[in-house]
This record gives structure tokens, sequence and C-alpha cells, in this order.
């Protein structure tokens, strides 16, 4: 069933007020604050709506309160069952020292539809829609998956742009890369405007792929669902405390290649505002007393893609 288009107003102002709430600590090199402020205004709209909300992608279990935590009830009890994935601040970092790409991201989609992503690290692979499906698999080798992008598109391996996440984790990724006179678009953080890079030949990026967080990677795919681009991820549990967790919330399978469609169910709403500059979206701006936002919203139910521009007045 469709969300009610009448919500996706009320989510971009979720993420608008939770953006505007984080512009007076840009450059204060105070990211926990950042965070805190992001997070409050969040919850606070949220709980304003006729929802019966849930969150499943959050920051953690309910001992990692106030920030938003897997399992905390929002809205106000009534109406609508749906759930929540939340990053009120994706980009502590850009914040805190006035760097591009920070964002207040969330997911909604009616209950059971969106996957309880532990808070773990995922290896994932985004992929242009100008690709054939069976072109990539995350199972593939690099080459692979990069010679198989280039034949499809009819472009030169040297033109193909890999979007990744500059780890030292990824360096022999780099290297093949490298080798392969590949094009590169590093990022230092923010994997979900990392991922969402594929989805417009506007960014010039062929594939995301590399491992970051798992959360992260079901928050882009709920936007990637809307323009009908590739995602798979796999979940990594590399110690007992993940295992656990994971075991907890019904996975079975430690080593599964989720597809798309296993992550994201039915409708769903997604908003991404700006915060600082940055690829996808302008950041917050101040002008003639009012704020001035942009914001990213998908919603699968009526094709919508498009960015929403803002404008809200200062309080005083």
């Amino acid at each position: 069933m469709p969300l009610n288009i009448e919500l996706i107003d009320k989510i971009i102002n979720v993420t608008t007020k939770a953006a505007i709430s984080c512009h007076r600590f840009i450059g204060k090199n105070d990211k926990i604050n950042a965070d805190q402020a992001a997070t409050d205004s969040m919850r606070n709209e949220i709980n304003k709506l006729e929802i019966n909300g849930e969150v499943v992608i959050g920051e953690g279990e309910l001992d990692e309160a106030p920030m938003l935590y897997i399992g905390e009830k929002l809205g106000s009890g009534k109406g609508l069952d749906i759930d929540i994935a939340v990053d009120p601040l994706e980009g502590t970092n850009f914040v805190a020292k006035n760097l591009p790409g920070a964002l207040s991201v969330i997911s909604i989609a009616e209950k059971g539809n969106l996957f309880n992503a532990p808070e773990t690290y995922m290896d994932k692979l985004a992929v242009s829609n100008k690709v054939p499906f069976d072109a990539t698999d995350l199972d593939y080798p690099i080459e692979r998956n990069i010679k198989n992008i280039a034949d499809s598109l009819n472009k030169d391996i040297s033109n193909i742009t890999v979007c990744l996440l500059n780890r030292p984790r990824h360096q022999k990724i780099i290297d093949k890369l490298n080798g392969m006179k590949v094009k590169m678009k590093l990022i230092s953080d923010g994997d979900v405007s990392g991922a969402l890079m594929v989805t417009d030949e506007k960014y010039n990026v062929d594939i995301f792929l590399g491992i970051g967080g798992g959360p992260e990677g079901v928050l882009a795919a709920s936007a990637i669902d809307a323009y009908n681009c590739k995602f798979q991820g796999r979940f990594i549990f590399d110690n007992d405390d993940d295992i656990l967790r994971a075991k907890k919330m019904g996975i079975k399978d430690l080593r599964k290649k989720y597809n798309l469609e296993e992550i994201i169910k039915g409708d769903t709403i997604f908003c991404a505002t700006g915060i600082t500059n940055g690829d996808l979206v302008k950041g917050v701006n101040i002008n003639n007393g009012r704020y001035i936002t942009e914001t990213l919203v998908t919603h699968k139910g009526s094709n919508k893609c498009k960015i929403v521009t803002r404008e809200d007045t200062i309080k005083t």
C-alpha cells in the first residue's frame, strides 16, 4: 500500500528542522552537540506526526538514549504503523569542521518493510540504472564489474568512475582501480550520499562500492529504490557481540547477500536535507532573516525524485 502522499511535506519538515538546528554548530569543532541538536529536533518533529512509529535504524539499543535508538516509539501512537530509519546528522565531522556533505536523513515505510539493520559494517554495491542488472554483482571480482559496466555503457574503462570511502581497508581496491586506470571519487565520510551518486548522470558516478555502515546502507537503498538503481549489501559480523546482536534481530544466514528488494519492501519516503553544501544538495543558508534549505526527497509510490527548496523564518 502506498504511503499517504500528505506525509511527504511532513517528513521534509522533519529533516529540514533537524538541519537548521545544526547550523549554529557549523565550523565550531563540536560534533557531539551538533549531533544532539539534530537528534532532539528530529525526535520532537516526528512526535508531532499522527503515526505509530518505531525506529528500526538508529543509534543503537535502548541504553544509548538520548540518541534516537532502535526500538524507540515515535509519533502520536495513532494512525499508520511505520518503520523509521534515521541518521539525524550524517557527517558529524563535516559540520564540526565546516566541510561539504553533511546531511540530515530519514526514511519511513509501513511496518515490516524496512530491514532492521544491525550497527555493523556492510559490504555494498550500488550501480546506475543505465547498467543491466545482471552485469554487476557484489560477488564478482572488481575487474569484472568494471569491464561489464564499461561494455554496457559503451565507454572506455578509463572513463568509468567509481565512488568509495577513502579508508585503509579499501587500499587493495584502490590499487586495483589505479591499475585499471579507472577514475575514482574518494570520499572521506558520508556513504549515504556516496551511494546516491549513482542515481543521476550529473554526478558522473557509475558504481559505488566498498565497506561502510550497515544502517547507512539501508537508508541509501530506500532512496535508490525510487530511482530503479541496483543495490546489494552483505553485513560483516567479525566479533561475538555483532553475531549475537544479529541473531537477536533474526538474521540466521550471517553471510547472506541482500538484494534491494530484500532490504526495502513496498512504498517508502526518503528525505535528506543539506546542512553543509554537498554534491546532492546545498547546505543551510541564511538570507533576509530566513533559513533556505534544500532537501532530496523520494517517494516510490508517486515516482517522486526531486530537490525541494524551503524557506523558514528565523525565530528570535
